[in-house]
């Protein structure tokens, strides 16, 4: 518990120490008291980091722990209100600073007096601690020690240790045992049966694994080849009609009308999917109500169409259907438990004799729950094979034998989150800020914790933010508390989620920390939230109606954190256009895509805190009053117009990470010493969107460490060759540790086909770490192929709408050593002749709307680590021949191989 709060402390020791070495001018009034408060905090975090260490009073250490996080949260507010109104008075003109010069003296006057009130309470606290909770005489000895030594080493204490490296790790990433012979009878129901529309439900207890075995079903390549429609919906206690169908209409087409009502979206729902056969998984069920409202958009087509429905109350699931018997899920047995808990506890299924007796007790008081099993197998992955830790684990689950299955549950999942390290517990506790079944984007997941000031680095750690935060990410999946939406085809997870029992939780533990509050809908169209404390509350999760919210004109004097994650897109009117800023003046993280700006809120500069910001908008420019945003890390830009311009100087926004727009943006280089240091640049990884122009040798030697970059515009101008033999292309080639470039050929007003790009600059002059390339609308000859084929470390090759055009490509020997994954997308490619040895480590291939192709090359079925192979909008003949790719490398002895054509019914 202590070292809880030394995450807090932590946090708030790396803003003091960056306000003390960037600006300490807006502190100059009471610098000393920072400083002073500082060395203080230091010296309380050392000690409370070996207290907990020693473990030698729990009780003690809990109130500590509540009496820290109060000080650290004052101390952090009266910091940041100090700096905000500071920085406000300095960026006032003559007049207004005179005009308000009593009023901000007196505010700053206050907080000084305030700063130094919060560091003599860290000292009492502090002093009575020492005094108080430390009662060997050893360990007051060492207190002392680290009292007295002011050279303790407080640097390495400032930050959280980056997450173990485990030798061994689970085998699979989900729960999938026992499941096999469940997941053939229910696929069985699916496939076969009668021509009219069926509704068939999985029924089981919470944790028992009905969305595992739905999961399982729906990515079956015979249930992908059957249906001609696919889409997944989570439903859950509390959800919205409107939401629901908008959820499914976007997995199929994009609807015609944003301000649908409900009954115009099951309409059009109703429409598209009366073409064809569809299969509709709707995933945690809870009542008839809700099956009654949503079944009337989907129609009786008589197409073989089927609804899998999954549930833990029986009577929906006979609702839904009563003519056919729901698929109950049962317990695991003995056998069943063991071989899952071997899985996630010891990576293998070899058990040391010395754990058999403790094994067999875990096993037979989880009592065939699966996610009982995967969450107790998360707490021993962290322990080895120690007999000792294995045995406590063991008498802890012996001490729930007497409770209800769903109590139980509740003390497995306690027992799991208490036993994760103090780094790993603020990361975990933020996914309930997230709905209940949202399939978070790992990106964006990951900011944020670096954003909220979970991530930090150790002295001497050679690893980036998002590298440590990745780590952190696998480790919560290695514990079996937090399950992979989707991989990328490089093994990187690219979506997740977590149960919802441990998002109740994790809800639960929020509210009681004052971590986070979620304002939600009530069915009076009203907005509420769980225990709103607006003088406590620090983060806000808004998840519906956003607008009424706003409106109700909230107020948050202590709010960090605004997040938006409701469906529906607003816009802002004139008079409400500054309402976030102005009312959550210490924001450190605002994500509001669903709200759209129509003019830039000028207010917004004044949010000097701001580290990651989403902005939905229709403007053309970023105005040069953005540069005052100097804690900036993350900054998203999503505008309905063509370009952008950005007259921020971004360079002086010295923790900038990422800066992504959807558009093409013009960006200058940096003007003189804008940027502190080198070691300032290297934060600089994602720059993407930006044009042609803005790729020069200023605006890349500003940022020598991005690993990702996105171009768009007219790409001539980047591979023109100047009178003395070089091009703009030239400056990308001294991105030493670039490794995603994405190349798109626009050439707006005129019509893409005007767009064709001669030719390639010759290998070398790509980033020598390229692993991802991208490339739109360039229209290239076929024969330029060969050019990419030489870039030695790329994996992901994607050619996207005309790339390349013409109708024979014939692959060449030597190239594409490390390739692993091909799109290719629209292209009037007819014969492809390609072998084995073009493409010796191929993974993955997909054609989409490839309309003219003639076929797909045998030989690349000899390529041994050839798995997937996808198919969209292709020829009749290219479907046919990827058949026979298909059976030949499912042969007895070949590898296992997906194989995906859609639309089926072409091909059929």
């Amino acid at each position: 518990m202590a070292e809880e709060a030394a995450v807090g402390l932590g946090f708030l020791l790396e803003n003091l120490k960056q306000l003390l070495l960037y600006n300490a001018h807006l502190i100059l009034n009471v610098k000393s008291y920072v400083e002073s408060l500082h060395n203080d905090l230091q010296l309380f975090n050392a000690f409370l980091k070996d207290m907990a260490k020693r473990d030698n009073n729990p009780e003690v250490l809990n109130t500590l722990v509540k009496q820290i996080r109060d000080v650290v949260y004052e101390a952090e507010d009266c910091v940041d209100m100090y700096v905000s109104h500071s920085a406000m008075q300095k960026a006032r003109s003559g007049l207004e600073k005179a005009v308000h010069i009593f009023d901000d003296s007196t505010k700053l006057r206050d907080m000084a007096e305030k700063i130094k009130s919060i560091r003599a309470m860290v000292n009492y606290i502090f002093d009575d601690t020492r005094n108080t909770a430390v009662e060997n005489k050893s360990m007051r000895a060492k207190v002392n020690d680290i009292y007295q030594d002011k050279k303790y080493g407080f640097e390495a204490q400032l930050v959280a240790a980056p997450p173990v490296k485990k030798e061994e790790a689970p085998i699979v990433e989900d729960n999938v045992v026992g499941f096999k012979d469940e997941a053939e009878k229910v696929t069985k129901l699916l496939i076969e049966g009668p021509e009219e529309l069926q509704v068939i439900s999985i029924v089981g207890m919470a944790g028992l694994g009905k969305t595992t075995l739905a999961k399982m079903i729906y990515t079956d390549p015979n249930v992908i080849f059957k249906f001609y429609n696919c889409a997944w919906i989570f439903v859950s206690q509390e959800y919205s009609k409107k939401e629901v169908l908008q959820d499914i209409l976007r997995q199929f087409t994009k609807p015609s009308d944003v301000d649908m009502n409900e009954d115009e979206l099951a309409d059009e729902l109703r429409k598209f999917l009366e073409k064809g056969n569809y299969l509709i998984v709707m995933d945690d069920v809870w009542t008839n109500e809700a099956w009654d409202d949503l079944k009337t958009a989907f129609p009786e087509n008589k197409n073989k169409s089927r609804i899998l429905l999954t549930t833990s109350i029986e009577k929906v699931a006979n609702h839904a259907n009563p003519n056919i018997d729901p698929y109950k899920l049962r317990f695991l047995t003995t056998e069943e438990c063991t071989i899952l808990l071997r899985r996630k506890a010891l990576g293998s299924m070899e058990c040391p004799d010395e754990l058999r007796e403790h094994e067999l007790q875990i096993v037979q008081k989880c009592r065939g729950l699966p996610l009982a099993i995967v969450v107790i197998g998360g707490i021993l992955l962290g322990k080895g094979k120690e007999s000792e830790s294995w045995k406590k684990v063991a008498e802890s689950v012996e001490a729930f034998i007497n409770m209800d299955d769903e109590k139980k549950m509740d003390h497995f999942i306690e027992m799991s989150f208490d036993n994760l390290p103090y780094h790993l517990k603020t990361c975990f506790l933020y996914f309930g800020i997230f709905p209940e079944d949202f399939q978070i984007p790992v990106w964006k997941l990951l900011r944020l914790w670096i954003a909220e000031g979970f991530i930090q680095q150790s002295e001497g750690m050679n690893m980036s933010l998002e590298d440590i935060a990745e780590e952190y990410l696998e480790d919560f999946i290695s514990r079996n508390l937090v399950m992979v939406g989707q991989r990328r085809l490089n093994g990187k997870v690219k979506t997740c989620h977590i149960h919802d029992m441990l998002h109740l939780f994790c809800k639960k533990r929020a509210v009681q920390e004052s971590f986070f509050v979620e304002i939600t809908q009530l069915n009076q169209g009203t907005c509420s939230s769980s225990n709103l404390d607006s003088e406590k509350c620090r983060r806000l999760s808004i998840n519906s109606k956003i607008l009424e919210y706003i409106s109700s004109k909230p107020t948050g004097p202590r709010v960090r954190s605004f997040l938006c994650f409701a469906p529906e897109e607003i816009t802002l009117q004139r008079g409400q256009n500054s309402s976030i800023p102005c009312a959550f003046k210490l924001l450190r993280v605002l994500d509001g895509k669903p709200i759209h700006f129509t003019r830039f809120p000028a207010d917004l500069t004044q949010l000097v805190h701001l580290r990651y910001l989403v902005l939905s908008c229709n403007f053309e420019i970023l105005p040069a009053a953005l540069s005052s945003l100097w804690n900036m890390q993350t900054l998203v830009v999503e505008t309905s117009s063509r370009t952008l311009e950005i007259k921020a100087d971004v360079w002086k926004m010295i923790q900038m990470r990422h800066l992504k727009t959807n558009v093409s943006t013009t960006l200058k280089g940096p003007l003189a010493k804008s940027r502190k240091s080198k070691e300032d640049s290297r934060n600089f990884q994602t720059l993407s969107t930006i044009s042609p122009e803005s790729c020069t040798e200023g605006v890349f030697a500003a940022a020598p460490c991005l690993r990702k970059l996105g171009i768009r515009g007219k790409l001539a101008k980047l591979l023109h060759i100047k009178h003395n033999g070089s091009s703009l292309f030239d400056c990308l080639g001294k991105l030493d540790y670039l490794e995603n470039l994405k190349l798109w050929n626009d050439v707006y007003p005129q019509p893409p086909s005007e767009g064709k790009i001669s030719s390639l600059p010759q290998n070398y002059k790509f980033p020598s770490n390229l692993k991802k390339l991208t490339i739109v609308e360039t229209r290239l000859d076929w024969k330029h192929m060969s050019t990419l084929g030489l870039l030695e470390g790329l994996e992901i090759l994607k050619l996207k709408d005309n790339a390349f055009i013409g109708d024979l490509w014939k692959s060449q020997d030597g190239g594409f050593r490390s390739l692993i994954v091909l799109h290719i997308g629209r292209t009037d490619l007819v014969y492809w002749k390609a072998s084995a040895v073009h493409f010796p480590r191929l993974k993955c291939l997909r054609l989409n709307h490839c309309s003219e192709l003639d076929e797909v090359p045998f030989e690349l079925a000899n390529v041994p680590s050839f798995q997937i192979l996808d198919l969209k909008f292709t020829t009749r003949a290219a479907a046919v021949s990827a058949k026979t790719i298909s059976e030949h490398k499912r042969q007895p002895g070949g590898s296992g191989f997906e194989l995906s054509i859609y639309p089926p019914d072409h091909y059929q």
